[in-house]
């Protein structure tokens, strides 16, 4: 024990013990069933002993059950469900649910000195450009086809909000093109917490803008169409820093 805990001899002070503070029983008993959901225990759609047998294997009231239950649904890991056949049950998670969830995160996160807009920009260039170099290995001929349908709409819409929607899809169909779908549920809500909270108000962008986002992303689809990795995510890497303008802090 260092001198600055040790108790000094005749000293009043109580010794200063190195210990962790304990985490209320309902929190306890929600962490232990997130850890069997999470390395399999208990299966999506498996469900659930009783609170009072739940209660009995930990030692705690049914009220610290139903309240750690509480705690694992604001998470999307249980529902509950009433009636002859109900119950709570291990939640089927839904890859759209794991993409809100993260939104939200982000989005509250985001602008302050934990999560600053740069650090956004650099963690989207981080994923984006080596994934469209794995887009253009691993691309199918429909998501060339959405691809070239999605240049087709940029070109036709009008109104800032509408283009940077139509954008935004461009760089989804990117996503599903590498068959990664964790890529894609990572990346969707940094698209949509950079579009609503930090895109510039109007006037957005420099006169020729819009026209040279359409050209890269012409030369980025290009470059996927020829399978051509290398040069479909240098031509990704470009764009993204020629569009980072777009963007302010708040």
């Amino acid at each position: 024990m260092s001198s600055a805990n040790r108790k000094t001899v005749g000293s009043s002070d109580p010794a200063v013990l190195p210990v962790t503070r304990l985490r209320p029983a309902y929190q306890q008993v929600a962490d232990q069933l997130r850890e069997l959901i999470l390395d399999g225990s208990l299966a999506p759609g498996d469900r659930l002993p009783p609170e009072s047998e739940i209660g009995g294997n930990f030692g705690v009231s049914r009220s610290t059950v139903r309240e750690a239950l509480r705690v694992l649904a604001s998470q999307g890991l249980v529902k509950t469900s009433r009636g002859t056949t109900g119950g709570t049950f291990v939640s089927s998670v839904d890859p759209d649910q794991i993409s809100d969830y993260l939104e939200v995160g982000i989005g509250l996160m985001s602008g302050s000195a934990a999560l600053p807009l740069p650090a956004i920009l650099e963690a989207r260039e981080l994923l984006e450009v080596p994934a469209t170099a794995l887009a253009a290995r691993r691309r199918e001929q429909h998501h060339l086809d959405a691809l070239r349908a999605a240049m087709e709409r940029e070109t036709r819409t009008r109104g800032r909000s509408m283009k940077f929607r139509e954008h935004q899809h461009f760089h989804d169909v990117i996503m599903q093109a590498t068959g990664n779908g964790l890529l894609a549920m990572m990346t969707e809500p940094v698209f949509h917490v950079l579009r609503t909270r930090f895109l510039k108000p109007s006037p957005v962008t420099h006169d020729g803008f819009w026209e040279m986002v359409d050209q890269e992303h012409a030369e980025i689809a290009e470059r996927i169409a020829a399978g051509d990795a290398e040069g479909a995510s240098e031509a990704m890497r470009v764009h993204l820093v020629n569009i980072r303008g777009a963007y302010r802090e708040e």
